[in-house]
């Protein structure tokens, strides 16, 4: 192992897409969603949505579809596999859900990469209906933090992933306002890995003192791969690259170096 967990969120970072809205505007349930979007919070109101769409007819099997037609960067799952394949603890922090993430990483190939995979519960109940639950149950409690939605605060989740891995840096990419929180949890010693001109990257740039970990922006996937195998490189031993993956490490950097990168497309 290379001493480096890679932290990934879902929506806008590994896909190109809200996965939420995805599916509610492929399965013809817009303009629902947008009357009651402003009754409820967000996660509390996909739960609803599903709901509603199990009652129109629509089936798990429709919602996988769905699912396995997102878009996504070509860049992406290269990058994924790249950090993988140099000894990186992978994981996922993400506002979307369990089933989503599920379905779209095994259609990809890529969920055997991922140590952990945190982020709200989603499951078929007996009905066959998807239920989408908030991480924290802020029905029962509050996880006090006022920078994070009420269903989960990530900046907690990182500190508990601290807790468990000892000496190792951490490479965090995100592009929401809900990535904000975790980045001011990184210490000197590991990296923040923002999405140029979203969310997250504006709150950094407007407070870029709180953050105590090194920042390297982004664009699209093209970049994320550049960048990302750029800080994992750099930052093991060259030694244990040459040993453990030669082969991949020179044909990483001609990739990138050389070859003209194709433009997002959906994957079928």
């Amino acid at each position: 192992m290379s001493g480096i967990v890679v932290i990934f969120d879902f929506d806008k970072t590994i896909i190109d897409i809200d996965s939420d809205n995805w599916v509610v505007d492929e399965l013809g349930a817009t303009d629902l969603f947008n009357q009651l979007l402003p009754t409820m919070p967000w996660n509390s109101l996909m739960d609803k949505m599903m709901e509603e769409l199990h009652l129109q007819g629509k089936s798990i099997k429709d919602i996988e579809e769905v699912l396995k037609r997102v878009p996504i960067h070509p860049r992406v799952i290269p990058a994924i596999k790249a950090a993988y394949a140099l000894g990186c603890d992978l994981r996922v922090l993400s506002d979307a859900n369990m089933f989503y993430i599920e379905t779209i990483l095994k259609h990809l190939g890529i969920r055997e990469c991922f140590s952990e995979v945190n982020t709200n519960p989603g499951f078929v109940d007996e009905e066959g209906k998807l239920r989408i639950l908030p991480y924290h149950d802020f029905h029962t409690f509050s996880h006090g933090c006022n920078l994070c939605p009420p269903n989960m605060c990530k900046g907690k989740i990182i500190e508990r992933i601290q807790a468990t891995i000892e000496k190792k840096n951490i490479i965090y990419l995100g592009d929401g306002a809900g990535d904000y929180c975790p980045s001011l949890k990184l210490t000197k010693e590991d990296y923040m890995m923002p999405r140029k001109d979203f969310p997250v990257w504006e709150l950094i740039c407007k407070n870029r003192g709180l953050l105590q970990a090194e920042v390297h922006e982004w664009v699209d996937g093209e970049d994320l791969e550049r960048v990302l195998v750029q800080l994992i490189t750099t930052t093991i031993s060259m030694d244990e690259v040459v040993d453990n993956t030669n082969q991949l490490f020179d044909y990483k950097f001609e990739t990138i170096a050389h070859k003209v990168l194709p433009k997002p497309v959906y994957v079928p």
